[in-house]
């Protein structure tokens, strides 16, 4: 199954892909593509929904992140020794892990926000994965079991904040809309192998990027068991497990995102995103704090 969430920011319903790729509504199914959503008897519950009697969602409606109420946004840093060598960084000898703040998370198709004073904008395309039952001190054999699905992500970085600045990562990933999530959440019984899919970016046309998960250090199936060590990995928490080679950073000379670049961003069985850049304007902080979303109204 593909699931997403359609409507305006905040507003968002649930709802699901037919075999036509067309979005179908599924109000009154579940609330939301969520934690309760996301539980194995849920996702059981809806494999078992006649797709082609529900009501098609509005035409041109926005998708936005395709999880909603997301409790945790982990990260795992440096996951390809190819991206390692060239941000010049040792292979990792175990997983690097830092979050991304919550509130970074934007559709797939919304605007990204060049923050005022963005020097190094950058892109990283991931593989994301989307916990559905509960998992601590979970076995690498059984890990994966603990998965919902997995969508497409693309962890948007500002490497100043990231590298130039004292502390953690966290604040050069974290600003609103560096975390655009889907289209879609592919359910875990369509991905027949989470180590071989493709992933690719392109900025204004020039692929950048174009790597497979099988060239990552560590495993899917690694990493929710490693997480699993140190914290309760908890239904819709997400996890995006590194990027492939080819970001702004590695190229010689250092190539970084500007106003009115646009970012196109795929994977096999994930779907594409496509997102703007746009600058920063005080008008956007109004609207935040009205609880209006920046990046479209």
């Amino acid at each position: 199954m593909r699931l997403v969430r359609f409507g305006l920011p905040g507003q968002e319903l649930p709802g699901i892909l037919d075999a036509q790729g067309q979005v179908r509504d599924l109000t009154g199914i579940v609330d939301d593509i969520d934690a309760a959503a996301l539980s194995p008897s849920s996702i059981e519950k809806l494999r078992g929904v006649d797709i082609e009697r529900l009501p098609f969602a509005p035409a041109g409606s926005r998708l936005g992140p395709c999880v909603g109420s997301v409790p945790n946004l982990i990260c795992i840093g440096l996951n390809y020794s190819d991206h390692a060598a060239e941000t010049n960084t040792p292979i990792p000898s175990q997983p690097v892990v830092f979050n991304k703040h919550t509130g970074s998370i934007s559709g797939a198709n919304d605007p990204v926000i060049l923050p005022g004073d963005a020097k190094k904008l950058d892109w990283e395309v991931e593989l994301a994965i989307v916990i559905g039952s509960p998992a601590w001190h979970v076995e690498e054999s059984k890990a994966l079991d603990h998965i919902a699905g997995y969508c497409l992500a693309n962890d948007v970085s500002e490497r100043a904040y990231q590298l130039e600045y004292e502390g953690q990562w966290t604040k050069g990933k974290s600003s609103f809309s560096f975390a655009p999530l889907g289209p879609w959440l592919v359910t875990r019984d369509e991905i027949a192998d989470p180590q071989n899919l493709d992933l690719w970016l392109e900025v204004n046309g020039k692929r950048y990027q174009n790597g497979n998960t099988r060239t990552m250090i560590f495993s899917v199936a690694h990493i929710v068991s490693y997480l699993s060590r140190f914290m309760p990995l908890m239904p819709g928490d997400v996890i995006i497990t590194g990027t492939p080679p080819g970001v702004g950073l590695g190229q010689k000379p250092n190539v970084f995102l500007k106003a009115g670049d646009v970012m196109r961003v795929g994977g096999t069985g994930l779907g594409e995103q496509s997102q703007a850049v746009v600058p920063y304007v005080a008008e956007m902080g109004a609207a935040w704090v009205a609880g209006r979303h920046p990046n479209v109204d």
